[in-house]
C-alpha cells in the first residue's frame, strides 16, 4: 500500500470515525484497512488513532497530521483535475512549424475558423524552410515533406501527396518559346529550390514509364519557394515547384505548366508530432482539423492529377 493510499485511508477514518466505513468507502477489506493504518502509524512512529469499542478518535498527534494530510490530498486532487482538464479541453499554447509557403497558403487562411472552434488555444507559428528538431525546440507539430522521421519518438500522419511541376509565366513563354522536349530546358532559364533533394539533377518519368535524368543549370536558386514563385510570376524563368505552392497560380493562368507529360518524383506532405501516449488535446484537435480540411478541399486529387 503506497503512502498516498495510507493518507487517504487515514483521512477517511478521521472524517467517518470508523475503520470499517472508511474501508468500505475506499473499496478495501477491513483487514487490509487495519494493516494499512497500522503500517502508517509504525512508519511515523506515532499513534494517530485512539481506538475504543464504540468509536475511533484522533490522538493529539493525529489531529495535527489530519490537517496536513487533508490539505495535501486536496492539492493533489486539484492538480489531477487541472491535468485532466488540459487533456480533455483544448487550451494553451500550440507551437506549429512548417515552410513559409505552407504557412502562407495552408495554415494562415484556416486559422480564423480554427480559432472560432477552439478560442482557448493560442498559436506560435514558426516558418522555417528546414527541419526543426521537435524535441529540442519545444515544437508540438511540424509539417514536413519527407516520408519518415529518423527519431522513433516522432509520429507521422499523412496529409496529402503532391506533384512537382515545371511552370512559367505566359509572358516568359511568349518571349522564349515553350519547351517540348526535356533537352529544350538547356535553352531556358530555370528557377530552382535549393533545399530540394539533388536540386541540380531532375529525375523524370515519361507517360510510357520511361525514366530520364537531366542535369540542369539554374538562372536563380533560393531556399524559399515564395521567392521562386514571385520570380516566375515576374517572367524571370521556368520554376520547379510542388503543386501545393503554385496550384492557384496555374488555375488562374498566371503560371502555365510545361512538359506536363513528364512526372517528377512526388512529395508526401506529413504531420510530424511527438508520439506520446497521452497527446495534449490542443495537439490532437489541430491535427484532426488540418486533416479534415485537406480532405474537404480534395487537395491530393487536385495536386496530383
Amino acid at each position: 500500500m503506497d503512502r498516498w493510499n495510507q493518507f487517504e485511508l487515514f483521512v477517511q477514518v478521521a472524517e467517518l470515525g470508523s475503520l470499517s466505513r472508511a474501508a468500505e468507502a475506499l473499496g478495501m477489506s477491513n483487514a487490509a484497512a487495519s494493516r494499512c493504518l497500522a503500517a502508517l502509524e509504525e512508519r511515523l512512529g506515532a499513534r494517530l488513532v485512539e481506538r475504543s469499542t464504540r468509536r475511533l478518535g484522533l490522538s493529539q498527534m493525529g489531529e495535527e497530521f489530519y490537517r496536513h494530510c487533508k490539505a495535501a490530498l486536496t492539492q493533489m486532487k486539484e492538480a489531477e483535475e487541472i491535468v485532466n482538464a488540459n487533456s480533455v479541453a483544448p487550451g494553451g499554447m500550440l507551437r506549429v512549424t512548417s515552410s513559409l509557403s505552407f504557412c502562407m497558403k495552408h495554415i494562415s487562411p484556416i486559422l480564423p475558423r480554427f480559432h472560432k472552434l477552439y478560442p482557448d488555444i493560442t498559436l506560435d507559428l514558426v516558418a522555417a524552410n528546414r527541419y526543426v528538431d521537435l524535441l529540442d525546440s519545444g515544437i508540438d507539430i511540424a509539417i514536413r515533406t519527407r516520408e519518415f522521421e529518423p527519431d522513433s519518438n516522432i509520429a507521422v500522419r499523412r496529409l496529402a501527396a503532391t506533384r512537382r511541376i515545371l511552370a512559367a509565366a505566359p509572358g516568359y513563354l511568349a518571349a522564349r518559346g515553350v519547351p517540348t522536349r526535356l533537352e529544350d530546358l538547356a535553352d531556358h532559364d530555370l528557377l530552382v529550390y535549393s533545399h530540394a533533394n539533388d536540386p541540380r539533377r531532375l529525375h523524370f518519368t515519361g507517360p510510357d514509364g520511361h525514366q530520364q535524368a537531366l542535369d540542369i543549370h539554374s538562372l536563380m536558386q533560393s531556399n524559399d519557394g515564395q521567392i521562386i514563385r514571385a520570380a516566375a510570376l515576374e517572367g524571370l524563368g521556368i520554376l520547379i515547384q510542388p503543386n501545393y505552392i503554385i496550384y492557384d497560380d496555374v488555375v488562374a493562368g498566371r503560371l502555365v505548366p510545361v512538359l506536363d507529360d513528364w512526372d517528377l518524383p512526388r512529395l508526401t506532405i506529413n504531420i510530424a508530432y511527438q508520439g506520446r501516449k497521452h497527446l495534449p488535446a490542443r495537439v490532437r484537435v489541430f491535427i484532426d482539423f488540418l486533416v479534415r480540411h485537406f480532405e474537404e478541399m480534395d487537395y491530393e486529387r487536385k495536386w496530383t492529377r
